[in-house]
């Protein structure tokens, strides 16, 4: 196995930082199979949500989660045209995928602190001299608030220690560079937190690469959504950025939609 690049890190708001809902293959992202973090995401500040949210709207149940992952999770309209679904287009509910202490994802049952969690796989099939680009989205609901941010802080930590993961074999991510912005930086309005990867990505089945690889998370409340772009030959990183950014958009402002104070 072909070893990446050096990790690069630009500065990661760590401590009130959390991502939910994509492991680099988008099946759900899980805390890592150590199940421990450094950071204690309540003992930090930044309790102010981007969401004035009603009470009442929040999920409580397993079902209640559900029916909202299903007005919120992104279908193939929401990332843009040309994508379609893929096959199988849901993740089993019964699993999520853990990073392992050898850099491998497996799939594990979800923790106790996920009320449900959805996954959804599209692409945008090869055309005009370009491969398939494989998209996902996911969405988390979580029992708690500090569940959500554990996820995210959780997240950072998996890409720190494993700079190279494999997501199946013949499939691997590397070469990552991560950002984190908390709500109100760098115009950053929309979620309490939101975390960025970006690296390369090598798939046997589609001629090995690298190609761009891009992912995208973020967690407001006990909410977390995500994206993932992977690329293939002829598809630039900007090109996988304007389909990702703007289902992880779409998604945020109908998870606002879906629990905030009616007026």
């Amino acid at each position: 196995m072909r070893r990446y690049g050096t990790l690069v890190l630009v500065p990661l708001v760590l401590v009130a930082c959390s991502s939910g809902g994509g492991s680099p293959d988008g099946q759900g992202r899980s805390a890592s199979a150590s199940g421990s973090s450094s950071a204690d995401p309540e003992s930090e500040p930044g309790d102010t949500s981007a969401i004035d949210a009603d009470p009442a709207r929040l999920p409580a149940s397993r079902e209640e989660a559900l029916d909202l992952i299903g007005r919120v999770i992104a279908d193939p309209a929401t990332f843009g045209p040309g994508v379609v679904k893929r096959s199988p287009y849901e993740s089993d509910p019964a699993t999520w995928p853990v990073l392992g202490t050898d850099c491998v994802w497996q799939q594990r049952k979800p923790m106790s602190s996920v009320l449900a969690t959805l996954s959804r796989s599209f692409e945008v099939p090869a055309a005009g001299g370009k491969g398939p680009m494989r998209l996902s989205a996911v969405v988390t609901v979580h029992r708690a608030r500090a569940d959500a941010r554990w996820e995210m802080a959780e997240s950072v930590e998996e890409t720190m220690r494993c700079p190279t993961q494999q997501l199946r074999k013949g499939e691997l991510i590397g070469s990552m560079i991560a950002a984190s912005l908390a709500q109100g930086e760098s115009t950053q309005n929309n979620s309490e937190d939101s975390l960025s990867e970006t690296g390369e990505y090598q798939n046997a089945e589609l001629g090995g690469g690298p190609y761009p690889y891009s992912w995208y998370q973020s967690q407001n409340l006990q909410f977390t959504v995500a994206t993932t772009g992977k690329g293939a030959k002829g598809w630039s990183e900007n090109e996988i950025d304007t389909f990702t950014n703007q289902a992880q958009s779409t998604m945020l402002l109908r998870l606002k939609s879906a629990v905030e104070k009616q007026s």
